[in-house]
């Protein structure tokens, strides 16, 4: 790894199956490293310990570290989404096959990892001086689960 500091994640028994699935959703992301239980150890042996990967530039680990620890929300990645194709195309996909929505661009994928599908425009809506904006962008975002920008919008432009 070159980055000096990068996630761990520990799943159960997933950590492979859950890597393969993130690199096939996110571009410039590959497999970089994985590394086997070896015979004679507390899982069977060729089994995955641990895998490493990139996600468009993020260094990540995985762990199949058991069932002891689960994911919460209190970690999650941030997608940040230049337009609604691509807040569209990251919910949809991670979403899929048994993933939960939640409320203001939040999701679990199938895994029970916490993500945040957020458009970058959001931000700039948030960082307006004008506070009457903020808030009805505020408003409007609160009753959504997956974002959508055109409503967003129309809030921020009192529509």
């Amino acid at each position: 790894m070159s980055q000096k500091i990068a996630p761990f994640l520990w799943f159960d028994t997933q950590a492979e199956e859950a890597a393969n699935f993130y690199v096939s959703v996110f571009k410039n992301s590959k497999i970089t490293k994985v590394v086997r239980w070896p015979e004679g150890s507390p899982a069977p042996a060729g089994s995955v310990l641990t895998i490493s990967f990139i996600l468009d530039g993020q260094e990540v680990t995985a762990l199949n570290g058991g069932p002891k620890f689960k994911f919460s929300e209190a970690f999650s990645f941030v997608i940040s989404c230049s337009n609604q194709e691509e807040v569209d195309y990251y919910w949809n996909k991670l979403t899929a096959d048994g993933g939960l929505e939640s409320m203001c661009g939040w999701l679990k994928d199938k895994y029970g990892f916490s993500w945040q599908v957020f458009p970058e425009a959001l931000g700039a809506m948030m960082a307006d001086k004008d506070s009457s904006k903020v808030q009805r962008v505020v408003q409007a975002f609160m009753k959504m689960k997956k974002f959508d920008i055109a409503t967003l919008q129309r809030a921020f432009d009192g529509k």
